[in-house]
């Protein structure tokens, strides 16, 4: 009986996705353990392994086609085996559990999953052919035949033909009027206009006397729409509605973070390596503790307030963003933190984090020390009441000890949701930070 390969639910709110890749065609064998096919969806691209083995019979759903989990996707079986009329409906699959945070495991729901090489934009629909005519255009034949031959597009040709039928007449005046007859395009540059789907008269020539040459519709090409891929469509969204209905608040100050470098190559020394980003993440987790509000969410009406906090931090992947959650991280020790958010950022990068790795945040942490940045606000994740935006640690003249000496100076910006967050919390909370960044003795104690 030919076993059915269904869209895998991969996280509790994953609700859909889309199948971006096929690695069989319809004929080919699989053995269990095979890449099918790869998929995306609003977080991370990912490729499916088969559970079974035999022949891929039929594809059911095409790439490029989001579609509900749990939707069957595609028939394995013996060579010539009869299928079913209709696909029965795919067993209800359990979402995974959250992988543990010290190892990368096999994830696996109606099929496992490995990393894809690179989060993967879906492929953009076919263009519409400029010599291509949508049936719903009422045009003759002939019309038809005069404008694929010319390479433009006779959409916005007026018919005066019966019913506004557009007949041959009508394109020739068209072409006519937008002096065709006096445009020059080497052959090769029309062979890829037509391939393309380009119309000829909107392409501007720069070669001899206006002449469209092959770079010339190379630059059209480029310059053509492509469609966000599911992620990007989702960072839009998502940051739209954030900029839009939550009042942003910004609170700077700037850290000393000299003796904290110090410190930290004083560790690594003696074969303790922590990053920068390790005791930010240290600090605002501390911090957190002592300022609920700042880690609590209102929907406009209440405010809840989390005991607990769930710590996301942004990591920057091929196409976009991703914000991996350390869990309960009130509750881990400096190395513990550590490890988790290595094994996270690895993951993100890798494209292997699940949709459960990337839910359910209190508090967000984008770094961008490593991107030689002076400053910068950044945007609430919703649900959340704030976010931090860590710059570049830069050498600065500063006073200290009552002298301006050159120190190590990093500037944090808080973006608060002003509904929840008063001013004065903002800034408490952003000199908190501060102060414990600042606090050697601190740090030695938790490493």
């Amino acid at each position: 009986m030919a076993q059915i390969l269904i869209f895998p639910k991969l996280g509790q709110t994953m609700e859909e996705g889309a199948i971006i890749k096929w690695h069989k065609k319809e004929g080919d064998p699989v053995k269990k353990g095979d890449i099918v096919f790869e998929i995306e969806t609003d977080k991370a691209a990912l490729e499916v392994e088969s559970f079974f083995e035999g022949t891929l019979l039929k594809i059911l759903i095409k790439e490029g086609i989001t579609v509900p989990v749990n939707t069957p996707v595609g028939y394995v079986g013996m060579p010539g085996e009869k299928l079913p009329d209709a696909p029965p409906p795919a067993p209800k699959a359990e979402a995974p559990k959250p992988a543990a945070p010290k190892a990368a495991p096999r994830v696996e729901a109606a099929s496992s999953v490995t990393r894809a090489p690179s989060p993967a934009a879906r492929p953009a629909p076919a263009p519409v052919k400029a010599v291509e005519v949508s049936s719903r255009l009422f045009i003759s034949p002939r019309a038809k035949a005069l404008a694929k031959k010319c390479v433009i597009n006779p959409s916005g040709i007026r018919g005066s033909g019966p019913d506004g039928r557009i007949i041959e007449k009508d394109v020739q005046d068209y072409l006519d009027a937008h002096g065709y007859g006096q445009l020059k395009v080497s052959p090769a540059a029309k062979k890829l206009a037509a391939k393309e789907g380009l119309d000829i008269l909107r392409i501007k020539g720069t070669g001899d006397a206006g002449r469209i040459m092959v770079h010339d519709v190379e630059r059209a090409v480029a310059e053509k729409p492509k469609v966000m891929s599911k992620m990007r469509q989702v960072i839009a969204r998502r940051l739209t509605e954030s900029f839009s209905t939550i009042p942003h608040f910004y609170v700077s100050v700037s850290v000393d973070m000299t003796d904290l470098m110090a410190y930290r190559q004083e560790l690594k020394n003696s074969g303790k390596s922590y990053t920068v980003t390790d005791f930010i993440l240290e600090a605002v987790t501390l911090s957190l503790l002592e300022f609920p509000v700042v880690n609590s969410y209102t929907d406009g009406a209440s405010v809840s307030l989390r005991s607990s906090v769930q710590l996301g931090m942004a990591v920057s992947v091929p196409d976009g963003l991703v914000v991996p959650v350390i869990r309960d991280a009130e509750t881990l020790s400096m190395q513990e933190l550590h490890d988790v958010q290595q094994v996270l950022a690895a993951k993100a990068r890798e494209g292997k984090l699940l949709p459960d790795e990337m839910t359910g945040s209190t508090f967000t942490v984008s770094n961008m020390g490593m991107l030689d940045v002076d400053n910068f606000n950044a945007i609430i994740n919703p649900g959340e009441a704030a976010i931090l935006a860590v710059a570049s640690t830069r050498p600065a003249p500063a006073v200290h000890g009552g002298q301006v000496k050159i120190r190590q100076i990093m500037k944090i910006t808080l973006s608060v949701d002003h509904r929840i967050v008063d001013g004065a919390v903002g800034a408490a909370f952003a000199n908190s930070l501060k102060k414990k960044l600042e606090d050697i003795e601190l740090w030695k104690s938790l490493t």
